[in-house]
């Protein structure tokens, strides 16, 4: 069987970052497209949607931050996972990368050979891979086919890493894991990530389980890590 070909949008207006990226994730045979602004950005993914976006942070005119934003209101773009490429290094930078909506965080100058990693590792935890069947936990209903989250038969439009966690919860109601464990267990133990950022996902996804009224299912155990179990 053929392996698909991943298609990767590169947003970034810098022509030597897009040459590096694109001559490193050719060699892998992923399917490289560019655009060096919003504008040529949004008629890429309309002519021909990616599979993953990579977004440079700063941007003349509309910036990268701003457009991730754009890209998770609308319920066509809201799923294509994106990796932030950025030069700010501080905590609180990174933060509100993941905030606006990006999956992940490449700090400015990287490896190919870490960039190549972060793409892989967000598609595996996008990919639905073999999973089948559903799960039910209170008013939620899971379809791991479809990929859908319903609750009273309305849709709860989720990201792909806040949907992998909610998932992962779901799979495991009751129990509590750290941090870390969450990490490895949804990121996977070869990504390296602070553990703030997994805060970041829980705040996430805490608002989007708000017009669900299952906001309250996803539990802080105080010292130890969260849990999630319904308590209607």
């Amino acid at each position: 069987m053929n392996r698909k070909t991943t298609k990767v949008l590169v947003v970034d207006d810098e022509a030597a970052i897009l040459d590096m990226i694109r001559f490193a994730l050719e060699q892998v045979e992923m399917e490289v497209h560019t655009a060096v602004s919003a504008y040529e950005a949004l008629v890429d993914i309309n002519d021909d949607r990616p599979d993953i976006i990579l977004m440079d942070w700063m941007m003349p005119g509309v910036s990268g931050i701003e457009l991730t934003r754009r890209l998770r209101k609308d319920s066509n773009t809201r799923d294509i996972p994106i990796i932030m490429l950025t030069a700010r290094v501080t905590e609180d930078d990174k933060v509100s990368g993941l905030e606006a909506g990006a999956d992940d965080y490449l700090v400015k100058p990287f490896s190919p050979r870490e960039l190549i990693a972060r793409i892989n590792a967000v598609m595996r935890r996008s990919d639905p891979g073999d999973d089948s069947g559903q799960i039910t936990v209170g008013r939620l209903q899971m379809d791991m086919i479809s990929r859908r989250v319903l609750s009273d038969g309305q849709e709860i439009h989720l990201g792909p890493t806040d949907y992998r966690l909610l998932e992962f919860f779901m799979a495991n109601t009751g129990r509590v894991f750290s941090r870390t464990q969450l990490l490895d267990r949804v990121w996977g133990a070869n990504v390296y990530l602070e553990e703030r950022t997994v805060d970041v996902h829980i705040r996430r996804l805490r608002k989007a389980l708000e017009n669900a009224n299952a906001s309250s299912y996803l539990q802080t155990a105080r010292g130890h890590g969260y849990r999630f179990i319904a308590d209607d």
